[in-house]
């Protein structure tokens, strides 16, 4: 018999929600195990002692490894992130004083005000 009617709500959504987890739980390996093999600071030991924690015990190595490791992977994904900005700027010629002289000429306009022209010039100058 193809269905025999024991399909419920409550299973659909628990089925739904194991299913969620799931995917949650991959996205969170794939997180942690892309920033365990980016870091430098680290020694292949300790990355060999990381990923068999991740994989005997895979919920507690990837929370353990977020909580002991979290502040680390922002500063690091920021860090990534800065490099990819300035990698893409050097590579579409994008010059800072270029355009800061913009800048220089909107504000001469009027199309922007001082404000505005501080606020963008500090963001060019990061």
């Amino acid at each position: 018999m193809l269905f025999d009617g024991g399909f419920t709500f409550a299973n659909f959504i628990t089925d739904a929600f194991a299913i969620f987890m799931f995917i949650l739980w991959f996205w969170l390996l794939i997180t942690v195990s892309s920033d365990l093999f980016r870091r430098h600071d680290i020694s292949g030991l300790g990355k060999v002692v990381w990923v068999i924690l991740l994989i005997v015990l895979p919920y507690i190595g990837i929370f353990a490894y977020i909580v002991t490791q979290g502040r680390g992977m922002a500063e690091r994904n920021k860090e990534q992130a800065r490099l990819a900005r300035d990698h893409l700027r050097q590579a579409v010629g994008f010059s800072a004083a270029d355009e800061i002289e913009k800048l220089d000429r909107l504000k001469a306009a009027k199309s922007i005000s001082d404000d505005e022209y501080a606020r963008l010039r500090a963001q060019l100058v990061q």
